[in-house]
This record gives structure tokens, C-alpha cells and sequence, in this order.
């Protein structure tokens, strides 16, 4: 007899049933109807389950059988543990939060660039990248609303240490907002290439003077060309509609005539003038300079090969351009800020030639690190790095050719260089060099003719 507490099915499932109630596995003529026969039937049907376990459970060990036979056949590639990949240095290194904390911001230095598809902004994005040095110095890039209000943020917002400031800007805040101390709060470290100022519009504005009552955008609150670009207007004397949009949304409402112009302060080239298609109607408007100009912006172009889709083949548009520095904040020496844009200082000379290596912006080979700025006072870090300077001969001496270079370009007909050193002259010296720039200007002309 089985046991039926032992067997793999409970057959006191069926004991508690009548025979009607069983599925048919016999005629019901042989099934016996008294107890006895009724538990004889009951062995009989278990020991046919246990039997067709027994067979399905070898047909299952031969199927796993079958299965491991065949695996080496299998391509290893397909079970083999995938290997890890390289984690960053950076990100292995461990410690208590507090000491991570020091670690990640005792060398931090904050840099304000601009608008981040400007070329301020490109320029503070490649100051990074070539002075990072992991926990011993860390630049952060930091998108602003723009270059002028770039002096606003070193002066005020906690975390900017460096910023790429024009010249105008300075001068704007310490004549008309008559900040305090102004001189000697913000210093430089180098002069940075000059800014162009960019006039896109449509095929009816040949002259800055079409503009006159028309709509103009001047970009977003803050950028360069909200202050440049209105002084330069206000300068010409011609008054515009002026509103202050983004340049995507400026762009597109030039191209649809809402807007008759938009003007955009920034290095060239930019990416921004550059994909625009040579059929879409819009050109680059021409900028008259002026004796106006001479006391902080100079005498800039654009040629045809910087924006082939705006300029026609074999001409130049003139345009204003205004000088642009790295600005800093003067901290007290001794400080935690002083240490940390010191060593900032000390890596962008000591890295310089980094600078200038083919994949870096253009704009850096057109910086001079020994050139001056009117106005300004270089800051005592930069001041000490660049007397150290093996190449500091070179610099003066490229400074020296720069400040003299009007002369040789007059003769040569070069406008671009023409007045790119006057900030440098007295009013006396601007207003002569002024008059025999217009006559060598006229000369051209008739030649041209």
C-alpha cells in the first residue's frame, strides 16, 4: 500500500469523492462500488499518475541533457561577463562629504564669458579646456546675458572671478553709473581681440541712415550690443525704434520684414551671420567711422571670406569695433580669492602657446599679451607674469609696431589698421590723424573709379 502522505500526489482528493465524480479512466462496469473497491481504484489511478510523472520527468532530464550537450556550440561572445569600462580618475576618488567639497572648490575659478553661441563665450569655454587641472585648478565657463553685463556679475555675483568685459562698458559704468572705486576695484590681465559690430538687414537698407524711425533689434538686455550698438547709433545721430529681442527671434523677423534690422556685437566670424544662405535677401550694412569713435572703438571690416553668403565677391564692408579685456576682480592679497584667480593667472601665461594651436579660436593669435589698455591698470599677478616672459621683447615689440602701424597702413591703404591704435593719441593727434585718414580715404576712392 502506498503511503500517501509520501506519495508526489495527493490522492485523498479522490478518496473524499464518489466515483461519478472521477474523470473516466475505466469502464465504469469494472470500477466496484464498496470501500475496498473503491480504494483498490484509488492505487490503481495513483500509480498511473506517479507513472506518467515518472515518464514526463525523464523526458524533461533528457530534453536539459540534450540542451547542455549543445551549449558549447554556442558562441562564446554571447555568455561571455562583459568587461567595464574606464571610469574617470576624477570620479573614483572617495572621501567624506566635507572633504570632496574642499577638494571640488579650493582651486575653482568662476569665468564669465557671454551669450553661449557667442565668441566670448567660445573663448571662456577654451580657457578651460586648457587650464583645467583637475582638483589644482578648475575653470567654470559661465553663460551671462552678455559682455555688458559681464562687469555687473564681477563686481556683484558671488562666484565670478574673471570676466570678458569691453572697453566701453567700463567706460559707461564709471562716467554715467558713477560706480565707486571702479578703477581700482576691476583690473586686466590681457586685452582681448576686438568686437565687430554686426548690422544685418534686408535688401531696401543699403546705409545706417535707412534705419532712421524703422524697428531695430539690439539683442537681449545685457548682451554687448544692447550698450555698444545703441552708443554707436546715438553717436550717428540716428534714432531708431529700438527693442531688445534674442537673436533667433530677431533673425527670423528680419527675414519676414517685422524687423528692418538686428545688431549683434561679437568677434568674427560667427557662426550666426555664417549659415545664413546667400539667397535669403539679407546683407551686411556698412558703418561709417567718425572722429566720434576715436575715444574707445576703431575702424573694423568684414571680408568675403569671413561671410561669403553676405558680401559680395572682392568687397568689404567697414564697420565700428570696440577693444575688449579679461577683466578681474582685485582681491586683497592674501585672500582665498586672490590665490585662486593667481594661480588662474599664472597657468594662462605659463599655457599661453596652447592657446594658438590650430583648433582654438582665431580670435586668441590676434592677442598681444604685452599690449596695454588706456584706462585701465594691468593686474600686479599679470604685471609680475609678464615681466618673467622669455617672449615678453616679443610682445613689447609687437605692441610698439601696432601703436605705430597707422602710418605704414595709410601708405599701404589698409582702413582696418588704419586708426587701430588713436585711443592712445591726444585729441589733438586723433583730429590730424583723422583729416589725412579722410583724404587717403578719398584717394582710394577716385583710384577705385
Amino acid at each position: 500500500m502506498i503511503d500517501a502522505s509520501g506519495d508526489l500526489f495527493d490522492v485523498s482528493a479522490y478518496l473524499r469523492k464518489g466515483p461519478h465524480q472521477h474523470p473516466a479512466t475505466e469502464p465504469h462496469s469494472v470500477v466496484e462500488n464498496d470501500g475496498e473497491g473503491h480504494w483498490r481504484y484509488a492505487r490503481k489511478r495513483a500509480r498511473a499518475q506517479l507513472c506518467a510523472f515518472k515518464a514526463a520527468g525523464c523526458l524533461t532530464v533528457g530534453i536539459l541533457a540534450n540542451i547542455l550537450l549543445a551549449m558549447p556550440l554556442i558562441p562564446t561572445e554571447l555568455v561571455a561577463p562583459a568587461h567595464a569600462q574606464a571610469i574617470p580618475k576624477s570620479l573614483e576618488q572617495g572621501g567624506t562629504d566635507a572633504a570632496l567639497k574642499v577638494r571640488r572648490n579650493t582651486w575653482t575659478v568662476g569665468v564669465a564669458g557671454g551669450q553661449l553661441s557667442g565668441t566670448y563665450m567660445t573663448l571662456a569655454d577654451e580657457l578651460a579646456e586648457v587650464l583645467d587641472d583637475g582638483d589644482n585648478l578648475r575653470v567654470i565657463p559661465i553663460v551671462t546675458y552678455g559682455a555688458a553685463s559681464n562687469l555687473d556679475d564681477l563686481l556683484y555675483l558671488r562666484g565670478v572671478d574673471v570676466a570678458m568685459v569691453q572697453s566701453d562698458v567700463f567706460e559707461y559704468f564709471r562716467t554715467q553709473r558713477k560706480t565707486l572705486n571702479l578703477e581700482s576695484r576691476i583690473h586686466y590681465i590681457i586685452r582681448l581681440p576686438v568686437s565687430e559690430m554686426h548690422v544685418l538687414a534686408g535688401a531696401d537698407i543699403k546705409t545706417i541712415e535707412d534705419l532712421r524711425g524703422k524697428k531695430v533689434s539690439f539683442g537681449p538686455a545685457g548682451s554687448a550690443s544692447s550698450l555698444t550698438g545703441t552708443i554707436v547709433f546715438q553717436r550717428l545721430g540716428v534714432k531708431v525704434e529700438h527693442v531688445l529681442l534674442d537673436n533667433a527671434t530677431a533673425l527670423q523677423k528680419v527675414k519676414s520684414s517685422e524687423l528692418a534690422a538686428l545688431v549683434r556685437v561679437i568677434g568674427k566670424p560667427i557662426g550666426f551671420f555664417g549659415q545664413i544662405p546667400a539667397n535669403s535677401g539679407l546683407h551686411l550694412v556698412p558703418i561709417p567711422f567718425s572722429k566720434t569713435f576715436t575715444d574707445m572703438y576703431t575702424l573694423g571690416e568684414f571680408t568675403r571670406e569671413e561671410y561669403p553668403t553676405l558680401i559680395p565677391q572682392g568687397e568689404k564692408i567697414d564697420t565700428i569695433a570696440v577693444p575688449a579685456v579679461l577683466a578681474v576682480f582685485n582681491w586683497p592679497k592674501n585672500t582665498d580669492r586672490y590665490r585662486r584667480v593667481r594661480r588662474f593667472t599664472e597657468a594662462l601665461f605659463t599655457k599661453w602657446d596652447k592657446f594658438i594651436e590650430p583648433q582654438r579660436h582665431p580670435k586668441w593669435r590676434d592677442v598681444n599679451l604685452a599690449a596695454t589698455v588706456p584706462g585701465w591698470t594691468r593686474w600686479s599677478v599679470a604685471e609680475e607674469m609678464l615681466s618673467q616672459d622669455s617672449r615678453v621683447a616679443e610682445f613689447q615689440q609687437k605692441d610698439m609696431r601696432a601703436g605705430d602701424s597707422w602710418q605704414k597702413d595709410m601708405r599701404a591703404g589698409d582702413s582696418w589698421s588704419f586708426l587701430k591704435s588713436v585711443i592712445n593719441l591726444t585729441e589733438e593727434q586723433r583730429e590730424e590723424l583723422y583729416h589725412e585718414f579722410l583724404q587717403r580715404q578719398k584717394q582710394r576712392e577716385s583710384v577705385q573709379r
